[in-house]
């Protein structure tokens, strides 16, 4: 009964996954409205949820690739509720409620969510606890647990109740060739322990010998879970052999490295690390570039809505990284909320065939989704206290975010006296290098000490993706 019971929530469960959208209002702003569809919600192992949410345009917006009018985009996104990341799957741009203008699938990394944002919104909902009281939630615990107690009871009973077979003594050896003693069957300890609730004690055996100094593991490499063929190599050190991969495939050669900006990892193997790294290798608006050769125009000026806020900063393995408060910038219409900025060295773009000695990129994103990032240059030359506090702070270990509380950063420091920019339409320069990134570099240069350099390069050497083609591009240089 209690199986059945099981089966038809699973059933009612799975019926829902297909039921229409049921939209709720969950946040109204001049201009746009934001929506949840609560039957889209998935929780997924951790602190993972996945949902679709969309926000209502008052005046409709053309879509820049179809041409086409919209006033609806609704974003399938999983969120981590941990660490309020975000990262966008699909995205559906809508002229009504039912007219479907284009859609797109989004192979993107995971992004801080920004307070304020439509992320924002929807994550604070999706991310609430489950509704069950803790009577509920005690009930239901009880009830698997009882539910594992018995099946694991079943299946002690049905392998006690199989026939003894002698154990086959194992051999084994070590990397030097001694073999050792055989493994016994492990059957008639099972049984007696499941017959005899308290077994008398066994006496200590007496510890093994420590191994010889010159014993050593023997060393295997193994660059994919495929089974390519193995050709044995001269002895490693320490009396292995190192096994090398014959005739398989680069993408299986590669499966389980990270990429890097050298070696196996490095950029020319981005492409093959992992199927959504495609356009690293096949992309038409790949960044950076060698910024050359623009038109002269008038520019609209950037509006930079940057605020004085605390930050976070992190080493995260290949470049350092900073989150900050509410900061945004305004462009052709639209607002794009600073989600991070890190650094680059030496810088990834050119300016008319000339790298400077590092970049910081600041990135943005829009509630449709779009990415602009702020390139400023940095060259040698003063002390930047908005650098030097940021290296104050730097942690000790990678991975390892820091939140100093006391410490404030203004990001408007940080921009030169002069905005003037060039403008190109890109991608991002890491792995997976999604294209549709708009792309702003500060033409005036900021200036940076060499000892902030230096401390930088301690780090990392060259953190910098090589230039990739234009290939026809149009960049706009403002005059």
């Amino acid at each position: 009964m209690r199986l059945l019971t099981i089966a038809a929530l699973l059933a009612s469960l799975s019926g829902s996954a297909s039921a229409a959208p049921t939209w709720q209002t969950i946040s109204s702003e001049p201009g746009k409205r934001i929506e949840l569809d609560r039957t889209s919600i998935k929780r997924e192992d951790g602190n993972k949820v996945q949902a679709q949410g969309r926000v209502i345009l008052e005046k409709e917006l053309i879509d820049a690739k179809s041409g086409a009018g919209y006033r609806v985009i609704e974003a399938i996104t999983r969120y981590d509720c941990a660490s309020r990341n975000a990262n966008t799957i699909k995205r559906i741009f809508k002229k009504n409620e039912s007219e479907i203008v284009r859609e797109e699938e989004i192979k993107g990394n995971d992004l801080p969510v920004r307070s304020g944002t439509l992320d924002d919104k929807v994550l604070r909902e999706v991310c609430r606890p489950p509704k069950d009281s803790p009577v509920e939630v005690a009930q239901k615990a009880n009830e698997a647990a009882g539910q594992l107690k018995q099946a694991n009871e079943a299946m002690l009973k049905k392998e006690m109740a199989k026939p003894e077979k002698a154990a086959t003594p194992v051999k084994t050896a070590d990397a030097g060739g001694q073999e050792h003693g055989s493994i016994p069957s492990i059957r008639p300890n099972l049984k007696a322990a499941a017959e005899s609730p308290a077994p008398a004690p066994t006496p200590k055996a007496p510890s093994a010998p420590p191994p010889p100094a010159a014993y050593k593991p023997a060393t295997v490499v193994v660059h994919s879970t495929a089974a390519p063929i193995a050709k044995a190599k001269k002895p490693a050190k320490g009396g292995g052999y190192m096994l090398e991969l014959a005739h398989s495939e680069p993408a299986l050669q590669h499966a389980h490295i990270h990429w890097d900006y050298e070696g196996a990892g490095g950029p020319e193997n981005w492409s093959k690390l992992d199927p959504k790294n495609t356009a690293c290798a096949i992309g038409q608006r790949q960044s950076p570039i060698d910024i050359k050769d623009g038109i002269k125009v008038d520019l609209e000026p950037i509006k930079f809505n940057y605020r004085p806020s605390t930050f976070r900063i992190v080493d995260n393995g290949h470049t350092v990284q900073v989150a900050v408060g509410d900061s945004s910038i305004s462009l052709t219409g639209k607002t794009y909320e600073l989600v991070q900025f890190h650094f680059h060295r030496p810088s990834e773009e050119k300016i008319n065939g000339q790298r400077f000695d590092m970049v910081v990129h600041l990135v943005h994103k829009s509630d449709e989704g779009q990415l602009a990032v702020v390139a400023v240059l940095l060259e040698r030359g003063n002390e930047n206290p908005f650098i030097q506090t940021l290296w104050n702070n730097l942690p000790l270990e990678k991975n390892l975010e820091v939140s100093p509380p006391g410490p404030i950063i203004d990001p408007m420091t940080l921009l030169p006296a002069s905005r003037n920019y060039y403008t190109y339409m890109g991608s991002l320069t890491t792995p997976p290098c999604s294209e549709g990134v708009l792309w702003l570099v500060m033409k005036q240069p900021v200036q940076v000490s060499p000892d902030q350099i230096n401390i930088f390069s301690r780090l990392y050497k060259n953190n910098a993706r090589p230039i990739q083609p234009v290939a026809g591009r149009l960049i706009k240089e403002g005059r």
